[in-house]
């Protein structure tokens, strides 16, 4: 079903559904990497400045194209 996108006030919970979706976004852009020839990269900091880092191929080759 359809949730209401809002932003979540429990931390512990925002934390579960940053860790869930970033999981579910990784893989979506793997597939994207995969099916599609793609080079892909993902960037994402959390609330505690956190980066995490996804790329089908070297970040700065990615960067450079962009």
């Amino acid at each position: 079903g359809r949730i209401e996108i809002a932003p979540i006030e429990c931390p512990r919970h925002r934390r579960i559904t940053y860790s869930k979706r970033k999981a579910g976004l990784v893989r979506k852009a793997t597939e994207l990497a995969v099916l599609c020839d793609a080079d892909v990269a993902v960037l994402m900091c959390n609330a505690d400045k956190r980066l995490s880092v996804y790329s089908s191929s070297p970040v700065d080759h990615v960067l450079e194209k962009f």
